[in-house]
């Protein structure tokens, strides 16, 4: 084992404060050791495979990076599905993830030490003249400071450290000057401005040219940082000093980590998430090892082994101290409160913890590095990639997969800590999951949902600087790599920071500040680089133990169906499953195939009607993974048509004798047909269609022939009752709900969809009345045998008599109202305006639509065969029957009990449906007319009150 600097190995006993050059701490962590207690363990992977691996990591990032190359450069990252590049202020602004582009050729830069590492240094020559050829750091663009610190600045060092490495070496670079470390200093005072508040805390953003606070840098006024933002920047800083001799980087690094530390919580030693920059103050008091404090406790470590600082050792172990009785949960890491530590803070994961088992094993703490590993392998194992967050229960929180390299980046360090090829397995796994579900003709794609297997236009710097690199590390043989990886320490970006600067230009001063704030337990260093007989108790199958309890661990959450069974299936000549985009609820066939997958449909007595997944009533395992996949998509197809088909809600005026049009209807409008907020309003008599329903061909015709046809809801597709009426030569159609009772004063609005597809011959405009506001229409046909209506998008052509809307051309023809008083139309207007709006409220997920936009993009496909109401599947309202027992679906597809929230939803439908008996007796025509008098008194008034 390589010795940098002097320094000990791994194979005796240490010193409690070992000495900083303690390769335990790198990336090759008592490799030697540990290998030979692991081989006689497991079955080894042989030379053959893992060269055959690792060259299919070459080709894998030949492709990634080639196709930045060809189809991005020199824009700062690919989007793999467009095949382009993606420059800041030219696409759609994604928020802050925005903030790591600055228009400096991001992906190259952060690439380049992987080029190295990969043996690619003819390559990497080429890069460096590229990044010193067209690399511009001077530009007009706000920049987060951490992801330009990590990734730009480290990418620069890193290229730095192996350029002069190869330049040693005597064939490649020698033409190399120490340029790219230039441009690092020249980037890094353009940091250096961020630090100029009164904790030494960085601003989190800075503009490139500009700086912080004056008006054309659009930036300086932020008030919180997270944690990892201020305290990840002591290596990249650090190094910038050992480099250049300029120490103020190191001094302004350091200064932001002795702020974080003086500012813990006193009682807990923990940190909070995010910090006031000003005044210290926690603005985030939730704790853990994920997203937002990461890489602080990462770079203490590693700050200590850079810089042989006793004092980042003594911190990083009082807070490792607190994390491991505290955070620690084996195998889970949950959040917690700073102030109230044995409180869990929320009850979810983040992927970016997916680091801690690989800093774990820097530590040397084996046991709960290789429990939290296995737990999130067993995630992956399930998903196919880590989702960017998952529940206590493994359930999927956030679907998102950008790719993150945390997981690779901790199966390296545990397989050079244990040398057990299990790891190798692993990295296998990473392998074939990229290139099966993430790989695209330009490159990589990040997975939209984890679930669905979606792709999203975007593949990542940090994906070639991380992912890459691990991987090929995992396994390579010493001899595969040109120079010696022991002599690096890798920084959260994976850049490689070679050692020796610890021993370089150390003019900062070192004062142990740690002791002043706290009493160190000696025990917190008993692990810093064990002796590996402890370590390893002399048991070639410690870690297969250790595993072997959490092997079913997600499993036991939710039922999962065998994947590779599927896919031999596939293989062999059976069907795909079913998918929400292409299930047809007219199908008998597909109605079928729900009933295999688990999958039923539930109506409820408000007309709604439910998808629920059984697993349990699934023919098979695999047949109840189609289901719940089949409930994600779903899902995520009805949430996206909502948002892009929301439709306003449309009028229904009567507009014949007695009514004169003051009685005006809210009615649901259709995404198909007659748009008639771009065409002329239609008006017409009305007939009632035989059969009601409209679901064949009409029997009557002659009746309905150039009048609007009024139908009946159920049995069929929206759309094809449309079909019928528009054959019959029908100028228009009012769907009525059959729900008895349902109204637009109780319930929200809803729009009709067609039934998946082409809707283009349908010419005529359809609405929908629920059944309180068809009545209306249905007595006034009794009573009255002509009645005529307007459909239009909102009340038009109304004049005032006795404060009733009337339309104008019944006042010029009827001569008891020419003496009336007409107001003025902006008055009329205004009447108009608010008689329509009031119940202008819609809500597309329910209300028991057949063909409404609920659960697809396609939503009129979750009907059966003998009935039109669509299953309604939103957040609140994917429950069972409350006379059942059994577990549905949630959000991301997998089972929870719901027991109680069934008893609690069914009593709120109940006491929430006040109007279920309305309309069981038939209201005269003149009881109608009484409340709409009401009505108009009670506009009136307003109208009083508004002058």
């Amino acid at each position: 084992m390589s010795e940098a600097g002097g320094g000990r190995g791994c194979g005796s006993s240490v010193p409690q404060r070992a000495p900083w050059s303690l390769v335990a701490a790198t990336a090759a962590f008592c490799l030697v050791s540990a290998t030979s207690v692991w081989t006689a363990g497991a079955a080894p992977m042989s030379r053959e495979e893992r060269q055959k691996l690792g060259n299919q990591v070459l080709e894998m990032f030949d492709h990634a990076y080639g196709n930045y190359m060809e189809h991005a450069y020199p824009a700062d990252e690919l989007m793999p599905l467009t095949c382009r590049g993606r420059v800041r202020g030219q696409e759609p602004s994604r928020g802050d993830v925005d903030d790591a582009l600055g228009k400096f050729s991001l992906t190259l830069i952060d690439s380049l030490d992987t080029l190295v590492v990969l043996n690619k240094t003819k390559e990497f020559e080429d890069a460096v003249r590229k990044v010193l050829r067209d690399v511009n750091l001077d530009n007009d663009v706000v920049v987060s400071v951490f992801e330009t610190n990590i990734r730009v600045l480290g990418g620069l060092l890193g290229g730095h450290s192996l350029a002069i490495m190869l330049k040693e070496k005597g064939e490649y670079m020698q033409w190399y000057n120490d340029e790219l470390l230039q441009m690092a200093k020249q980037l890094g005072y353009k940091l250096l401005p961020a630090f100029n508040t009164t904790s030494g805390l960085p601003y989190p953003r800075i503009n490139l040219k500009f700086g912080i606070r004056k008006p054309e840098a659009r930036t300086g006024t932020e008030t919180d940082t997270c944690t990892a933002c201020a305290g990840t920047l002591i290596l990249e800083f650090a190094a910038l000093s050992r480099f250049t001799g300029a120490t103020i980087f190191e001094e302004y690094a350091r200064k932001a980590l002795d702020f974080l530390w003086e500012k813990r919580q006193r009682s807990s030693n923990l940190v909070g998430v995010t910090i006031n920059i000003h005044t210290g103050d926690w603005v985030r008091k939730d704790s853990g090892v994920g997203a937002g404090i990461d890489s602080y406790y990462e770079y203490l470590l590693k700050a200590y082994v850079l810089l042989g600082d006793d004092s980042f050792l003594e911190r990083f172990n009082t807070h490792y101290d607190a994390i491991m009785r505290y955070i620690s949960q084996p195998p889970l890491l949950l959040d917690v409160h700073i102030h109230k530590p044995m409180l869990n803070a929320r009850t979810w994961m983040d992927a970016l913890l997916a680091f801690f088992p690989g800093l774990q094993v820097l530590k040397g703490d084996i046991r709960p590095a290789i429990e939290t590993h296995e737990m999130l392998y067993q995630v992956i194992k399930k998903h196919n990639f880590l989702p960017e967050a998952f529940t206590t229960d493994f359930r999927v929180h956030w679907a998102q997969h950008p790719l993150r390299p945390e997981f690779a980046e901790s199966t390296y360090f545990l397989y050079k800590a244990t040398g057990d090829p299990y790891y190798l397995e692993v990295g296998k796994t990473l392998i074939e999951n990229l290139n099966k579900y993430a790989r695209v003709p330009c490159g990589f794609a990040a997975m939209k949902d984890v679930r669905t297997g979606s792709h999203e236009d975007r593949m990542d710097s940090f994906f070639l600087a991380e992912m890459f690199k691990y991987l090929y590390l995992l396994f390579a043989d010493k001899e595969d790599i040109i120079f010696d990886i022991e002599d690096y320490i890798f920084t959260t970006e994976a850049h490689l920071l070679p050692l020796w600067l610890s021993t370089t230009n150390q003019s900062i001063s070192k004062k142990n500040t740690t002791s002043e704030y706290t009493e160190l337990d000696d025990s917190n260093f008993d692990w810093t680089c064990p002796n590996t007989q402890i370590l390893f108790p002399n048991d070639p199958l410690y870690a297969q133990s250790i595993r072997e309890p959490l092997k079913n661990v997600v499993d036991k959450s939710c039922p999962r169906g065998i994947i590779r069974v599927r896919e031999e299936s596939f293989r062999s000549g059976a069907k795909p499953p079913l998918r929400a985009r292409d299930f047809m609820a007219t199908n008998p066939e597909h109605l079928e195939i729900l009933k295999k997958m688990g999958v039923s449909l539930i109506h409820l007595k408000d007309g709604r009607v439910q998808l629920v997944q059984h697993a349990i009533q699934a023919a098979s395992s695999i047949d109840a993974e189609d289901g719940l996949r089949f409930m994600q998509e779903m899902i995520e197809l009805s949430s996206q048509q909502q948002k892009e088909q929301q439709l306003p809600p449309r009028a229904v005026q009567i507009v014949s004798h007695p009514f004169f049009g003051r009685v005006v209807l809210t009615a649901g409008p259709a995404q198909f047909g007659l748009d008639l907020s771009k065409h002329k309003e239609t008006r017409g008599f009305v007939a009632s269609s035989k059969p009601y329903n409209g679901c064949s061909e009409l029997t009557n015709p002659e009746a309905v022939m150039g009048k609007i046809a009024l139908i009946q809801r159920g049995q069929c597709m929206f759309a094809e009752k449309a079909r019928n009426i528009q054959n019959a030569g029908a100028i228009g159609g009012i769907v009525i709900d059959d729900n008895e009772g349902s109204s637009s004063d109780t319930a929200p609005l809803f729009q009709m969809a067609g039934d998946g597809k082409d809707t283009d011959d349908i010419k005529i405009p359809m609405l929908f009345l629920f059944s309180k506001e068809g009545s209306i229409i249905l007595d006034a046909i009794r009573e009255y045998e002509e009645v005529e209506v307007l459909l239009s998008d909102k009340a038009k052509d109304r004049a005032i008599l006795k404060g009733k809307m009337i339309p104008s051309y019944i006042i010029n023809s009827n001569p008891e109202m020419e003496n009336e008083e007409q107001p003025s139309s902006e008055n009329d207007s205004q009447s108009a305006e608010q008689i329509t709006s009031s119940s202008q409220e819609v809500d597309l997920v329910d209300q028991g639509s057949p063909e409404e936009s609920s659960l697809n993009s396609q939503p009129e496909s979750l009907s059966p065969a003998d009935t039109d109401n669509a299953a309604s599947v939103s957040p609140s309202e994917q429950i069972s029957n409350p006379m059942e027992n059994h577990e549905t679906t949630s959000l991301d597809g997998e089972c929870t009990d719901l027991d109680n929230q069934l008893q609690e939803q069914s009593e709120t439908e109940e006491d929430s449906n006040p109007n279920v008996s309305w309309g069981k007796k038939v209201q005269p025509i003149d009881s109608i007319l009484a409340d709409w008098n009401e009505d108009i008194e009670a506009f009136e008034m307003m109208e009083k009150d508004e002058l």
